[in-house]
């Protein structure tokens, strides 16, 4: 595939992979994504995971055609792209290694050799000519590793962006980008929303045409489109207005407190209501979505003293991803001692700017007159 005239996709799809990092599930397999910028001086832009090494240097071999490249740049450590580093280095001697102080520390991590001898260390702002393409290498620590890089092609105006602006799927599948590119950013990059804007903001200051991700598509067309939406999320701000209802039920009763609300949204008029059965979707969907709408609803039940446990682990996802600027509403079931609402808030205690509702409704067993006023109640704060 050609991105532009010198300037070639060398990437790999992976339709054998179930889990991505070992938790996200990947129906539409995934992308690994490599580049080969061909001009006087040829540059390798990363490799690909291990289980595609033939596939991967028999795509090189072919821009190649017979030349040798001259360096590789490494922009992020993960094994998913540098995997075959070191087969590479050890399949074109000649070449030099391009990448950041801490990428050479983890190669000795990973390949037990730092490349001393061949290897070119760059910091922000350096640059490196090829003859017509002049690249410009952009800092970009824990986005989201430490040694990350971003690498710009002032020539062709082309951002080669790491894992930014990536997404869940192979290529050769055809899907929404925003869907697969969010719950992609949330899951994996969400934590380090304040780094990316960092990012953002240096980015700002290049004329970019064309975007170049290690996962996902090429981008080419509405670029404003997807830097706005990376804009949004990096900034922990409200995509789409609505409501996510996250609920865990054992007996049913706090599932049909959950449904009932949802009822009640809608007929209020709610723009969009979402409902997450934690013990059966997708944690990282039910995590997307939260980051996704304004407003949350948690509904649980107590358990051992505590909360249910799928509760525990989406409250967990949350907080760890430094989920904030949102209202939160709670529902609690609990047949003699209620405690679910209580400890649910206090697992939010060190989130920023969150608002709960001025109504927890209350369910003690199974919903009642007084519980149903609550849901009621509810259902006009988060109309509001």
């Amino acid at each position: 595939m050609t991105v532009t005239n010198d300037i070639k996709y060398i990437g790999v799809n992976d339709h054998e992979i179930d889990l991505f990092e070992g938790q996200y599930i990947v129906p539409n397999g995934m992308a690994y994504n490599s580049y080969v910028i061909m001009d006087e001086k040829i540059a390798v832009m990363d490799t690909v995971d291990q289980n595609f090494t033939d596939e991967w240097f028999a795509k090189l071999e072919t821009e190649l055609a017979g030349r040798t490249p001259d360096y590789i740049v490494v922009q992020h450590m993960e094994p998913d792209h540098s995997a075959n580093l070191a087969n590479f280095m050890e399949k074109y001697p000649t070449a030099t290694v391009v990448a950041t102080a801490a990428a050479f520390n983890m190669m000795k991590n990973f390949f037990g050799k730092d490349y001393a001898d061949r290897r070119m260390m760059v910091k922000e702002g350096d640059t490196l000519s090829l003859g017509k393409h002049e690249l410009t290498f952009v800092m970009a620590p824990m986005v989201h590793w430490p040694e990350v890089m971003v690498t710009y092609d002032s020539t062709d105006k082309v951002l080669f962006s790491a894992d930014g602006f990536g997404k869940f799927g192979a290529l050769d599948v055809e899907e929404d980008w925003a869907c697969e590119a969010r719950r992609y950013y949330i899951g994996i990059v969400g934590k380090f929303g304040a780094q990316v804007q960092a990012l953002l903001k240096k980015a700002a200051g290049l004329d970019i045409q064309i975007i170049c991700p290690l996962h996902g598509p090429v981008l080419t067309e509405n670029l404003g489109y997807y830097i706005g939406l990376y804009d949004t999320w990096s900034s922990y701000g409200v995509e789409t207005d609505g409501v996510v209802i996250a609920y865990t039920s054992v007996y049913g009763h706090t599932k049909e407190a959950a449904e009932l609300l949802a009822k009640k949204l809608t007929e209020k008029g709610c723009p969009k209501v979402a409902v997450n059965d934690l013990a059966r979707c997708d944690m990282a969907e039910a995590v997307e979505d939260a980051f996704r709408y304004g407003k949350l609803v948690l509904a649980t039940t107590t358990y051992n003293g505590d909360i249910f446990p799928f509760m525990r682990e989406f409250i967990n996802h949350l907080t760890e991803r430094n989920f904030q600027n949102r209202t939160i509403g709670l529902i609690e079931n609990g047949a003699w001692a209620p405690m679910a609402a209580k400890v649910m808030k206090g697992m939010f205690e060190n989130s920023k700017n969150l608002t709960f509702t001025d109504t927890t409704v209350q369910i003690k067993a199974a919903l009642n007159d007084a519980s149903l006023a609550q849901i009621d109640a509810l259902a006009d704060e988060l109309c509001k």
